[in-house]
């Protein structure tokens, strides 16, 4: 059975919540709430998503219901707790605007290449990342021509902004003289499988 559309209002979810949960450790002001992703904070077209799923008896209610982009509502927990999904968003909280795939990106790079893209230009000899900021910017912009949206998806997923930042800190070394360590070369450092969690 097909199920209709969600009558409750954007404003109604937002002056609900607004009300009812501290903004603090959200990724996104309540006064921005009706247009920013409440994960992820970027600027984009909301979506209603039910905390507990339509098909596991979740109301069309603004209680029932929180605002996030298309990405973000692909990921969000299918569970029938209400208190997850809250805990999911808050996890995810960053202070800045427009900061949160770039994050995410980071993580991937680290994930990948066991250490952060900012431990990289310290291996390059850049203890000051703010001195080569300019030339850094440039060397994205490069880098960029030479990536894709996957699947004609309106965004870069992680892996590929992982991509890019390997990709300009190569030229960057490049720029010195000097190699970034390769995955292959990490081969003879043991490694935690990719399942189970590394400690920060």
């Amino acid at each position: 059975m097909k199920r209709g559309s969600i009558k409750t209002k954007i404003k109604d979810v937002v002056d609900y919540w607004s009300a009812r949960v501290d903004e603090c450790g959200l990724s996104v002001d309540w006064s921005e709430a009706d247009s920013r992703c409440w994960r992820c904070g970027c600027q984009k077209n909301l979506e209603r998503c039910h905390i507990v799923p339509d098909s596991l008896g979740g109301e069309d209610s603004p209680s029932n219901l929180v605002l996030l982009c298309k990405r973000c509502h692909a990921e969000n927990p299918n569970v029938a707790d209400a208190e997850i999904m809250w805990d999911w968003i808050r996890a995810y909280g960053v202070p800045n605007y427009e900061t949160f795939w770039t994050i995410r990106g980071m993580q991937e790079y680290r994930f990948i290449y066991k250490k952060s893209p900012m431990e990289e230009l310290v291996l390059l000899g850049i203890t000051d990342p703010s001195q080569i900021w300019d030339e850094y910017l440039n060397v994205m912009d490069e880098v960029q021509l030479q990536a894709s949206n996957h699947f004609g998806q309106p965004y870069l997923n992680s892996a590929t902004l992982a991509g890019l930042f390997r990709m300009a800190l190569k030229r960057l070394a490049i720029k010195r003289g000097k190699n970034l360590i390769s995955v292959k070369e990490m081969q003879s450092v043991p490694r935690t499988p990719w399942w189970v969690i590394d400690k920060v």
